[in-house]
């Protein structure tokens, strides 16, 4: 089989296809034959390696993590094997091949009527979008500030803050494309944060502050995002994609604002029976399409470099897809 890796940072160039054995799945595993592999921003980070200002590194020879949809075509010891056949999701953490093996215990049934790019954001998009919005304590009428608001997961998270009865959502983004791509999705509000007077704008629109913000940015972001609140105003983080870590003085929290912190691992590990509710939750406003992922762009799996350069360019609207 074919896949993908990487043997020194750099560039998106690399990326080296190669040929291997089709792994075997171990205990509490499954192998997927792929059909689609939803690529992750984060792994254009670890690629560059120590330089990119990621807040976490990966060693090398280098694995790329991706949310794969496909069939399951065998199962390691443990597993029941009602799973052959079927078709499913899951975050792997070396995606970029013609097969996967994956934990079967955030494995997510995949029906088949949903498209290959919905399907793809059962695993970890959706949840994530979910989840931030929940861990942010969203309540019916209050304001929403989504950042990063056209990409794979802020795009759902415009969606969801709507469904679940936010009053106004604001949502940041750096193009006059993508700004008329979160409106389709739903934003109230769109504003362009490559602009330095970005945070006026949303004064504006929220004179009396911001209830609740999701931040995969941080950096200056963060420190802009906290001025931005209401009292009781609660600020999520669940990314660093600027590269840049925040110092929050404590000072900055006395006018009754908080800032909680996401990762979707914490979460599974911490509550793993509200996880899998919302997973399942997540799943149905996708299959009754009342939640709409965006794909931008559907490449073979020889062009991954291709999908890092549109992930490092952040000309994205919504999704990049591999396909085997």
């Amino acid at each position: 089989m074919r896949r993908v890796r990487y043997y020194e940072y750099g560039d998106p160039d690399v990326l080296t296809m190669e040929e291997t054995d089709i792994p075997t799945p171990g205990p509490g595993q499954v192998l997927i034959r792929v059909e689609a592999i939803g690529a992750n921003f984060v792994d254009t980070k670890w690629r560059r390696g120590p330089s990119s200002g990621a807040l976490f590194q990966r060693s090398l020879p280098g694995r790329l993590t991706g949310d794969v949809v496909g069939t399951v075509e065998a199962v390691g010891p443990g597993v029941d094997t009602h799973h052959v056949g079927q078709r499913a999701a899951g975050l792997a953490e070396d995606a970029f091949a013609d097969y996967v093996v994956t934990d079967t215990q955030w494995l997510a049934p995949v029906p088949d009527a949903l498209d290959l790019g919905a399907a793809s954001m059962l695993p970890m998009g959706a949840p994530v979008a979910l989840r931030t919005l929940r861990a942010g304590r969203l309540a019916p009428g209050e304001t929403v500030l989504i950042h990063a608001a056209a990409g794979g997961i802020g795009h759902l998270a415009v969606q969801l803050a709507k469904l679940l009865g936010a009053g106004t959502v604001i949502a940041t983004a750096s193009s006059p494309a993508k700004l008329d791509f979160v409106r389709k999705y739903g934003a109230d509000i769109a504003v362009d944060y490559t602009d330095s007077g970005w945070p006026e704008q949303v004064r504006k629109a929220a004179p009396r502050g911001v209830d609740v913000v999701l931040d995969s940015v941080s950096g200056q972001t963060l420190q802009q995002s906290l001025d931005l609140l209401a009292p009781f105003g609660r600020i999520v983080i669940y990314g660093a994609a600027s590269g840049a870590l925040a110092g929050i003085p404590p000072t900055s929290l006395f006018a009754l604002k908080s800032v909680t912190g996401f990762s979707l691992l914490a979460w599974r590990a911490a509550d793993p029976e509200q996880a899998r509710r919302e997973m399942t939750e997540a799943a149905s406003y996708l299959t009754t399409r009342q939640l709409r992922t965006a794909v931008h762009a559907r490449l073979p799996l020889a062009e991954a470099a291709t999908a890092h350069r549109l992930l490092e360019s952040r000309s994205q609207l919504g999704r990049i897809l591999l396909l085997p």
